[in-house]
């Protein structure tokens, strides 16, 4: 068997996570890791136990499949999506609110 590709899920990795808006040290104590030890994997300099794998997959909201492979199962415009909800969750209600006039006034724009 072979070793999986430790700097492809670190990328992967590094794109979700500053794609959700999390710095390195929110990230390593979400994940209640070091954030030296969460720049090594994401450099693809160390690996992760199964534990840490399934917290990473928990807050950034992906599968193991889509972390360890790059399970191309799900299109792009899935996993936008799914990041963009997660990040109006995250919002107070007059930010959600604002976004969805600015998200209006950018549809009517370009339609």
């Amino acid at each position: 068997m072979s070793d999986y590709d430790k700097r492809a899920v670190g990328e992967r990795i590094r794109s979700r996570r500053k794609a959700l808006g999390l710095s390195q040290e929110d990230f390593a104590e979400r994940i209640g890791r070091v954030p030296k030890f969460c720049a090594d994997i994401e450099r693809g300099q160390v690996g992760m136990s199964i534990e840490t794998m399934l917290g990473i997959c928990s807050l950034l909201k992906m599968s193991p499949n889509q972390l360890l492979l790059g399970d191309l199962g799900q299109s792009q415009v899935h996993d936008e999506t799914e990041i963009i909800i997660d990040a109006l969750n995250q919002c107070t209600e007059k930010q959600r609110k604002d976004a969805f006039a600015l998200l209006r006034l950018f549809l009517t724009a370009i339609g």
